[in-house]
């Protein structure tokens, strides 16, 4: 495709990587540059490491192992609402997280729910904060991630394998030991290894439910030595181990996610003859219930224990509340100018290096990257009056992965379908953009910027940073109120945070999708 005329030219789209990547080495550049030389990691930054690999692990053990039967379950039982609930385990993802954590508090913390019920019984309340609410924060998190990882494994395998394990009278644990077993072990791998490099770089949690320095993750240590110790070079030497750990992951997740297909059908639905007696339907409504009443109990939480203070909510939280929508536009615009013609770089092939600088937010730190933009702007103006687009900007960067990921393969499509005629009849440049790409992605880019605005709005990283008391957003006021032990007002800003992060997304994305189908 590369070596034919094209409508297109793939020059923005690599010069819009080269300056991703550019603007993210350049910002650890920075940060070394500044940094100290002769100081190495200590023995709390050694615990942060050991902290990062138990917990992710763990994280990620205990995500998958939940989420197999659930995902088992689910992949048996045909009911009403199943794609409903399905769809519901993608909330998490965009759900911000200071919202889930005081969600996980009003369930689980001291005076929670269940603490409350196990008072009834003269039992202890239960201890969130420290190793236990960090591991509890993950699952929440990756619960449905996992699960659905796992189901679109069940989902591959052909119904024919079922019926013709039925047709020859193989019992239920036969037909684990032949079909479920060998999925398994091809879709489990890849999974933990995903989640466990999601969990690496956890900041947030760990800040609000980490508890002291013997649950501290490094990107946690990292904020640490950049706010309060302004120790660059510990702060570059933790960045660079999480580098290695997160693209270490991320090899792994990308490697084990290969393997052998387990070969076509006939599209049929599938029937599970070893799941019909009475004891089997029982075990799946179970792992059905518990998974929906895990994920959806917090979420209830907050909004019944935020409807109370929505009304009365200080004018900080509504500022604040302002400057998150400002954030969040500025992040979204940045992402869409930037997908859009690296995607079209990447489907035109003209430059591998294209696709691999787009995933950069992933690995790097956006502490490092957000304090390396602090180094580099200080010297020519004052970087606290920049903290909203250095803010959005990191923002871009982070989401730039996943909105690759949309953008791709659409792209891809359009231009192996309408090249030629696009060229036939003349139609290059900015009218086949015009023309030809943009309608045909509405719903795409309609998803892509509902995705980026959710997560700018939710995002508790960079501007912890560098706000000063007269600039916060929505998610830095809620963690201000909390520790000032305004909890009714913390939960009706977070309702509102939770209300602003679905009804933005929901909004962009019916949006994009309405006028596709126009």
């Amino acid at each position: 495709m590369a070596d034919r005329a094209q409508p297109l030219s793939a020059r923005a789209g690599i010069w819009a990587a080269a300056g991703v990547a550019a603007l993210i080495f350049g910002a650890f550049a920075a940060v070394i540059w500044r940094a100290e030389a002769g100081r190495g990691l200590g023995p709390s930054d050694w615990a942060a490491l050991r902290f990062t690999v138990v917990q992710a692990a763990l994280s990620a053990l205990l995500s998958v192992g939940f989420a197999i039967p659930v995902a088992r379950a689910l992949a048996r039982r045909r009911f009403p609402g199943r794609r409903a609930l399905i769809a519901v385990m993608g909330a998490p993802f965009i759900l911000p997280v200071i919202v889930a954590v005081l969600g996980l508090i009003e369930v689980f913390g001291r005076s929670g729910w269940v603490s409350q019920a196990l008072g009834f019984l003269g039992v202890p309340p239960l201890q969130i904060y420290g190793f236990h609410g960090v591991i509890l924060a993950h699952v929440f998190f990756n619960l449905p991630l996992a699960t659905r990882l796992i189901l679109q494994g069940w989902q591959e395998v052909p119904a024919e394998r079922f019926r013709l394990a039925a047709q020859l009278g193989v019992d239920r644990w036969a037909m684990t030991r032949l079909i479920e077993i060998p999925m398994l072990r091809k879709v489990v791998p890849g999974a933990l290894a995903v989640i466990f490099a999601i969990c690496l770089t956890s900041f947030a949690v760990a800040l609000i439910l980490g508890g002291g320095p013997r649950a501290t993750t490094i990107e946690l240590a990292i904020y640490q030595a950049f706010r309060f110790d302004f120790d660059l070079g510990r702060a570059a030497l933790l960045a660079g181990i999480q580098i290695v750990l997160t693209t270490g992951a991320a090899v792994v997740a990308l490697r084990l996610g290969q393997g052998d297909s387990f070969g076509g059908g006939l599209d049929r639905a599938v029937r599970r003859w070893d799941a019909t007696s009475r004891l089997a339907r029982q075990i799946d409504t179970l792992w059905i219930l518990l998974g929906t009443v895990f994920l959806l109990l917090p979420l209830l939480a907050i909004t019944l224990s935020g409807l109370p203070g929505l009304a009365d909510l200080p004018s900080s939280v509504w500022q604040a509340a302002a400057t998150s929508l400002l954030v969040a536009t500025l992040s979204t615009v940045l992402v869409l100018l930037l997908t859009l013609p690296m995607a079209v770089a990447i489907a035109f092939g003209r430059d591998r290096l294209v696709e691999v600088s787009g995933f950069l937010g992933l690995a790097a730190s956006p502490l490092v990257i957000g304090t390396g933009l602090f180094v580099l702007i200080r010297p020519v103006a004052d970087p606290m009056a920049l903290v909203i687009p250095v803010t959005a900007g990191v923002n871009a960067l982070t989401v730039l992965p996943f909105a690759l990921r949309i953008l791709v393969p659409r792209v891809k499509d359009i231009v192996e379908g309408q090249s030629r005629l696009a060229l036939t009849l003349g139609i290059t440049g900015q009218n086949f953009v015009r023309l030809v790409l943009l309608p045909r992605m509405r719903a795409q880019l309609g998803f892509t910027a509902g995705l980026a605005t959710a997560l700018s709005i939710g995002d508790l990283g960079v501007i912890t940073l560098f706000a000063d008391p007269d600039i916060a957003t929505l998610p830095l006021q809620i963690y201000r109120l909390m520790g000032a032990y305004r909890m009714e007002a913390a939960a009706g800003a977070s309702l509102l945070l939770l209300i602003l992060s679905f009804g933005t997304f929901w909004l962009l994305d019916r949006g994009g999708r309405g006028h596709a189908e126009t």
